[in-house]
């Protein structure tokens, strides 16, 4: 099959099919377009174009398309459509989408919109994940799954899994409870289609079974479904009761979420915000961190004053300073880097000091290599041997802090609960600007004896 590449032709097509109202063509054009392409298409279209094709086209398809579209113009289109037709929408999706999609609405018609949902079933399950913090497995998972209980037989058991299956759009696991609901294990397909009818679940079923607390925060989850590289995952309220399941695909979203939003903390930008932000949302975004920088050039600058009449005397110190304070940032940036890598990925073991010793000779080693490349160059270049030393040596102690400090203050941060991603961006290098630069100067006094 062809990749779909959106082009502005095709979008100029639709615009101008949609301005004669031309219904039949613009049904045969977007038949086999996938959802998300056709989603992918309505980013392109002003509010009233992408609310008509939404109308246009079939719930069962628009619903999904509802759910790939930027937020902003998701709302846009919602703002569009009346309580009744956004509850049709709605009633043609997972409860884990339906739930995220009316958490966007304005307060004042999300009870209209659930009660414009005809499945009663289907607005009683989402209702009840709305309750569930979105930041949980409860505000993750979705109500649809199978299971069976461990006191029915063989063919019962078929039965009420047919039922169930109209409602899932794909059955990853059969899972297993008790007469309370509390999830005991699961079941192996195979094993079903292999015994006979009369046999009952609770002598064929797997009691081990992997799942996860409504609480659970989402991270979390994804490291066990990543860990044990499964598909979906059970969810369980405090008593054990199987209440919901989450699937990969939920999964992805939020890897991707996090990695976005550590990139842009690496990048000292404080709240997530995308390039079609507004002017205002964006500068909100990165200027708390340019201030950071501002306050620590302040300081480094206020530092080095105070060595003004060391300059005087040895003026190349002055020409190295620039070295020393990226040397610091980017050894900094390193080991918080590999750090909160590790963090995310659970690779971390053993206890804060062995890791800080193990990245305190590491930079050392490194610092040592740097220095004595530089003490050679230093030397041939300006001939002075003492000074081409202290700058060496100055370089090696900024290297080993600094790696000191891209090491230990993310796993400060983890450990009190903070999102250690925040160490790897302006936080870190300007902090290691500051302690590099007084620690060069420091050093180059007391070799210089000045």
């Amino acid at each position: 099959m062809t990749p779909f590449k959106l082009t502005e032709e095709l979008v100029s097509q639709i615009e101008e099919l949609i301005e004669i109202q031309g219904d039949a063509q613009l049904n045969t054009l977007l038949e086999d377009v996938h959802y998300a392409d056709v989603a992918e298409i309505i980013n392109e279209l002003n509010k009233d174009d992408a609310t008509y094709l939404i109308k246009l086209l079939d719930s069962d398809k628009t619903s999904d398309v509802l759910t790939e579209l930027d937020e902003d113009v998701r709302e846009a289109i919602l703002g569009n459509l009346s309580s009744k037709e956004i509850a049709e929408e709605l009633g043609e999706l997972d409860t884990d989408d339906a739930a995220d999609i009316i958490g966007e609405l304005p307060q004042e018609i999300v009870q209209e919109v659930i009660s414009e949902i005809e499945d009663r079933e289907h607005a009683k399950d989402i209702v009840d994940l709305l309750r569930y913090d979105e930041n949980s497995a409860g505000g993750l998972m979705a109500k649809e799954l199978v299971k069976v209980r461990e006191n029915w037989n063989v063919l019962t058991c078929v039965k009420e899994m047919r039922l169930q299956a109209e409602n899932v759009t794909r059955v990853h696991s059969i899972y297993v409870v008790d007469q309370e609901d509390k999830l005991i294990g699961r079941l192996s397909l195979k094993d079903l289609l292999t015994t006979s009818t009369k046999t009952h679940i609770k002598d064929i079923y797997i009691p081990k079974v992997d799942a996860v607390n409504v609480n659970e925060k989402p991270e979390e989850v994804a490291k066990i479904m990543s860990k044990y590289d499964l598909e979906a995952i059970p969810v369980v309220d405090e008593i054990g009761r199987l209440v919901g399941r989450i699937t990969i695909d939920d999964i992805v979203d939020v890897i991707r979420e996090e990695a976005d939003k550590d990139y842009q903390m690496a990048a000292g930008i404080s709240q997530d915000v995308e390039a079609d932000d507004s002017i205002w949302q964006l500068t909100r975004a990165r200027l708390p961190w340019l201030i950071l920088g501002l306050f620590g050039g302040a300081a480094a600058a206020v530092i080095m004053g105070g060595f003004e009449e060391m300059f005087k005397k040895y003026t190349i110190l002055f020409l190295f300073t620039p070295l020393i304070a990226a040397m610091a940032g980017n050894v900094g940036v390193q080991s918080s880097a590999i750090i909160v890598q590790g963090l995310a990925n659970d690779d971390i073991k053993g206890s804060i000091g062995d890791r800080l010793i193990k990245e305190m000779l590491l930079a050392l080693l490194n610092g040592v290599i740097l220095a004595a490349l530089l003490l050679l160059f230093t030397w041939i270049w300006k001939g002075d041997f003492l000074t081409a030393l202290a700058i060496s040596i100055s370089l090696i102690a900024v290297i080993v802090v600094a790696g000191f400090i891209g090491t230990f203050i993310p796993l400060f941060l983890d450990k009190r609960g903070i999102d250690p991603a925040i160490a790897t961006g302006p936080f870190i290098t300007t902090s290691n600007d500051i302690f590099g630069i007084l620690i060069y100067f420091m050093i180059a006094k007391i070799i210089l004896g000045i």
